[in-house]
């Protein structure tokens, strides 16, 4: 069973699964997050959307990319999570399952190429603070054993 967190499930609406893969990105102690301006503003773990035919962490790799700029390795699977939302960039319902990985970003190749979303550092407990998405939250406070604070 996967842990769900963030709206209760609307019966009045249909949802369309939506998985994705998501990063805790890591180095000399600090998290890599990017900031979302639109369609809301928001911190997250960068990641996003499996497209057809692509695996999770192809999705990762090329997710993690766009968003911040940076180039990772070392990806190891952390678990997943479900959530029920709209997603107004789709103006859509979905059911997203969003699958963790932590990562390591060996390489910044420019700026990201994902409109609206900027790239930066902070401390895990920071990052446990600012993040928008509680199951983004629940694996940063699990991974360096905030939870408790």
């Amino acid at each position: 069973m996967i842990r769900r967190f963030g709206e209760s499930v609307r019966l009045d609406q249909r949802y369309r699964l939506r998985p994705g893969a998501y990063a805790v990105l890591i180095r000399d102690g600090k998290l890599l997050l990017t900031h979302q301006a639109e369609p809301q503003s928001e911190v997250q773990l960068p990641g996003g959307g499996i497209d057809p035919g692509e695996s999770q962490v192809q999705a990762l790799y090329r997710e993690v990319f766009e968003e911040t700029g940076w180039q990772i390795a070392y990806p190891r699977r952390l678990g997943a999570f479900r959530r029920f939302t709209y997603m107004p960039e789709y103006d859509r319902w979905a059911e997203k399952v969003c699958h963790v990985y932590r990562a390591r970003p060996v390489l910044r190749r420019g700026e990201p190429s994902e409109e609206h979303h900027t790239a930066f550092w902070c401390s895990p407990v920071e990052a446990s603070e600012i993040l928008a998405n509680p199951g983004d939250r629940m694996f940063v406070e699990r991974l360096f054993r905030l939870s408790g604070r």
